[in-house]
């Protein structure tokens, strides 16, 4: 059937029009040009072959042709609009744009994300700037994955946080490292590596296992978690580190835990978003997916995980 119906962007440009009286305001409720909307509708008029506006000094008003293809349109077009919004908005869900910890994503995260992928294909991952100090109220993010920075760290009222790894850590070296390490007491004769935000962590491990931390020791501190564990790789010497980030290197052997045992920080990272966020598919998909990787990274009683606050 041959197409006789003049296209969308010409009935919008006359709907507009004729909803503000003006070819100036109709540009500015399109966001295009006066220019552009007068032609829109001059292609109109020559495609119907008639006049739907008069055009005047005291402004334009339509025809009675036009008045009745307002009325035979409007409604249609509207409907149009509509339908696209809601298909745009149902996109827009399956669509998560998330913010995490680099160190945590680089070494834990991404190494996981294509099972995810694997098993949801119609959501769409986009990886937003992390802040630090972010206060949750950015509207371009849908999740946060952060470290909690202290144990008695209070969440926002805004934000429902859950918990996910990294509260428990172990010291690491290589195995040429680890290999003189006979005794306890020995670890604490290699050179110590600790994150410079978190010194206090080789305090709380060496508590923990039963050792004796010098008073005075000395070390060398790195200020991101993925260059403490290069240099621990490296061979520098002796890191306490969160477990979580290191396992694939225990596993594959290239870092051994010369000394079992670990502490807790009571820190960790949490899985943040807004209580007030609407229904989000593409959300409780990757929420219900990542927790169920923490649980498998840090196997827990359901007791022992924290609820979601």
């Amino acid at each position: 059937m041959a197409i006789r119906s003049p296209s969308l962007v010409e009935l919008h440009a006359f709907l507009a029009v004729a909803r503000t009286g003006s070819f100036r305001k109709a540009g500015e409720a399109l966001h295009v040009t006066q220019a552009a909307v007068s032609r829109a509708v001059q292609r109109l008029e020559e495609q119907l072959g008639l006049d739907v506006v008069e055009r005047s000094g005291a402004g334009v008003r339509l025809t009675p042709e036009g008045a009745e293809l307002r009325r035979r349109t409007e409604k249609h077009v509207a409907a149009l609009e509509d339908a696209a919004l809601h298909l745009r908005r149902t996109s827009d869900r399956m669509r998560l744009r998330l913010s995490v910890v680099p160190s945590l994503g680089t070494l834990w995260l991404l190494p996981r994300l294509e099972d995810f992928r694997a098993r949801h294909r119609e959501v769409e991952i986009e990886f937003r700037q992390y802040t630090r100090d972010d206060d949750y109220l950015r509207e371009d993010v849908d999740l946060w994955i952060v470290l909690k920075q202290g144990a008695k760290q209070q969440w926002p009222r805004q934000v429902a946080a859950r918990y996910l790894v990294g509260r428990d850590i172990v010291a690491v070296c290589t195995p040429g490292v680890a290999k003189d390490i006979r005794k306890p007491e020995q670890l604490l004769e290699k050179p110590l590596l600790y994150h410079s935000s978190y010194r206090e962590n080789w305090t709380l491990w060496t508590q923990a296992v039963g050792l004796a931390l010098p008073e005075r020791w000395r070390g060398t501190g790195f200020d991101l978690a993925i260059n403490l564990i290069e240099a621990a790789r490296a061979g520098m010497g002796v890191a306490v580190v969160q477990k979580c980030m290191v396992e694939a290197d225990l596993a594959s052997g290239r870092l051994v835990t010369p000394v079992p045992g670990t502490a807790s920080t009571g820190r960790g990272y949490y899985l943040c978003r807004r209580r007030a966020l609407a229904a989000h598919p593409a959300v409780d998909l990757f929420s219900e997916w990542v927790e169920e990787q923490a649980a498998v990274s840090e196997p827990a009683s359901p007791a022992a995980r924290p609820a979601r606050r």
